[in-house]
C-alpha cells in the first residue's frame, strides 16, 4: 500500500509539473502574441499619423528657412557686388563723358543690371538714334536674359505669385543666374532676393563712383577707362574661341561685318545713331551662319545615323 501510494503521488507531481510548463508556455506565447500585436497597432497608428508629421516637419523648415536662405544667398552674392564695381565705374565715367547727368546714370544703373544692354543704350542715345532702334538693340544684346529667365523657372515654385517673378526677373544676370542655377535644391524667393542685393548695391555704388569721379580724373585716365568694357568682353570671348571653331568663326563673321557697316561706302550709313542696326544684324548674321554651317556633334551624328538607315 505503501508503494503504491508513493507512486500516485510521483504521478500526480509529474502531472502537476507537467501541468505549470504548459501554462508557462501558453503565458510566454500570449505575451509575445500580445507584444506582436501591439507593435503593428503602434506601426499602424504611425502610417497614419505620417503625413501629419510631414506636415508639422516643413511647416517648423518653413518657418526656419527665410532667414538662412537670405543670409546665404547674400553671403554669395558680395563676391559678384563686388566685381560689379569696377565695370559700372567706367559706365559712371563713360555715361558723364557722352553727357548725361551723373544722377541720370545713377537712375540707369539703379532700374538696369545689363552692363552691354546699358554700354550700347547710352551711345545710341547720344547719336539720337530712333526709339525703335534704341529697342530692338537692347532686346538683341540683352535676350540672353530671357533664356536664363525661362530656364530659372524650372528651379521655382511653381505656386510663386506673378509680383515675386517679376522682382527675381529684374536680379537675373549672368553671374546672378549661375550661381542659381547651381543650386541643388528649388530657388526661393529670400535666396533669389539675397543673391541679388549686393550685386545692385556694387552695380548702383560703382555707377556712383564713376559719375562723380569723372570731374577729377585726368583727360588720359578717362579715355583709358572708356575702352575698360570693351577689353572685359574681348577676354570673354577670345579663351573659348581658342578651343571652339564655332565660336571662332562666329566672331569673325561678327567682325567682318561690323567693319563693313563702319568703312564700305553707301553701307556705313547704317551704322550711324550709334550704330545699333549695324549691331542686330551683326550679331544676328554671324549666329545664322554659323548655326546653319557649324552644326553640333549630335545633329552630325543623326544625321549619319538617318543616311546610314536610308
Amino acid at each position: 500500500m505503501v508503494k503504491e501510494n508513493k507512486k500516485i503521488k510521483s504521478v500526480s507531481s509529474r502531472r502537476g509539473s507537467r501541468r505549470k510548463a504548459t501554462l508557462r508556455a501558453m503565458k510566454w506565447r500570449r505575451d509575445k502574441f500580445n507584444r506582436r500585436l501591439r507593435e503593428q497597432v503602434n506601426d499602424l497608428l504611425i502610417v497614419r499619423r505620417l503625413p501629419l508629421l510631414i506636415k508639422v516637419l516643413r511647416r517648423r523648415s518653413r518657418k526656419d528657412q527665410p532667414k538662412n536662405d537670405y543670409m546665404r544667398g547674400l553671403s554669395l552674392g558680395k563676391s559678384i557686388g563686388l566685381g560689379y564695381v569696377p565695370v559700372s565705374f567706367t559706365f559712371g565715367l563713360v555715361a558723364v563723358q557722352m553727357g548725361f547727368d551723373p544722377w541720370v546714370a545713377v537712375f540707369i544703373s539703379l532700374t538696369n543690371l545689363a552692363s552691354a544692354g546699358q554700354f550700347a543704350g547710352i551711345r545710341m542715345i547720344a547719336g539720337g538714334a530712333p526709339a525703335i532702334e534704341l529697342a530692338m538693340t537692347t532686346l538683341v544684346v540683352n535676350i540672353r536674359y530671357f533664356l536664363m529667365s525661362l530656364s530659372l523657372t524650372q528651379k521655382i515654385d511653381p505656386k510663386m505669385p506673378t509680383y515675386k517673378r517679376c522682382i527675381m526677373a529684374f536680379g537675373v544676370t549672368d553671374e546672378i543666374f549661375a550661381l542659381a542655377a547651381m543650386e541643388k535644391e528649388d530657388v526661393s524667393f529670400r535666396f533669389f532676393t539675397g543673391l541679388m542685393t549686393c550685386p545692385i548695391v556694387g552695380w548702383t555704388l560703382g555707377t556712383v563712383l564713376g559719375a562723380f569721379a569723372a570731374e577729377l580724373m585726368p583727360a588720359m585716365v578717362q579715355a583709358c577707362m572708356g575702352i575698360a568694357l570693351y577689353c572685359m568682353f574681348i577676354a570673354i570671348i577670345v579663351p573659348p574661341s581658342k578651343t571652339n571653331k564655332k565660336i571662332f568663326y562666329s566672331i569673325l563673321i561678327a567682325s567682318a561685318l561690323s567693319c563693313m557697316f563702319k568703312y564700305v561706302p553707301g553701307i556705313n550709313q547704317i551704322s550711324q545713331n550709334g550704330g545699333g542696326w549695324s549691331l542686330i544684324i551683326s550679331a544676328i548674321g554671324a549666329a545664322s551662319l554659323c548655326a546653319t554651317f557649324f552644326k553640333t556633334d549630335e545633329v552630325a551624328d543623326e544625321a549619319e545615323r538617318k543616311e546610314v538607315a536610308r
